[in-house]
């Protein structure tokens, strides 16, 4: 297993990345492709476009994160918070995301293939558009949750 990301080497890849959505030639985009980010503090974070993918995030507080458009492809996102995140257009085909809490995040467009939402709390939650084949919705609680468009693998909802 991968050593868990020091706080001063998440904050220099973070400083990085917010040069590379500038368009600053320094700049460099967020590759934390398999990093043990357990219970990392990332909330309000921008990784918009950033590699996570296969991203150990287990218990991470991603309160309020911009993560649109990111690869979360097979990332292990276990009862992490996510609530208020905008997930817009993010890759999450294949993500484990059991029990986490996604109240209220946005979610519109986002590739949840296969992804294990068992017992996440998606109150609230925009899943417009999003692409929910072969995912795992059992104990999912969707109270309020926006499914316009949303495709199932049966057709859009």
């Amino acid at each position: 297993m991968t050593d868990a990301i020091t706080a001063d080497a998440l904050a220099n890849i973070l400083a990085r990345h917010a040069l590379w959505l500038a368009d600053d030639q320094t700049g460099e985009r967020a590759n934390l492709s398999g990093a043990d980010l357990r219970h990392a503090n990332l909330s309000g974070a921008d990784l918009r476009h950033a590699n996570l993918s296969g991203a150990n995030l287990i218990g991470a507080n991603l309160i309020g994160a911009d993560l649109r458009d990111a690869d979360l492809s097979g990332a292990h996102l276990s009862w992490a918070h996510l609530s208020g995140a905008n997930l817009t257009g993010a890759h999450l085909i294949g993500a484990n995301l059991t029990g986490a809490d996604l109240r209220g995040a946005d979610l519109r467009d986002a590739d949840l293939r296969g992804a294990d939402l068992w017992r996440a709390d998606l109150t609230g939650a925009d899943l417009s558009g999003a692409d929910l084949t072969g995912a795992a919705l059992t104990g999912a609680d969707l109270t309020g949750a926006a499914l316009t468009d949303a495709i199932t693998g049966t057709g859009a909802v």
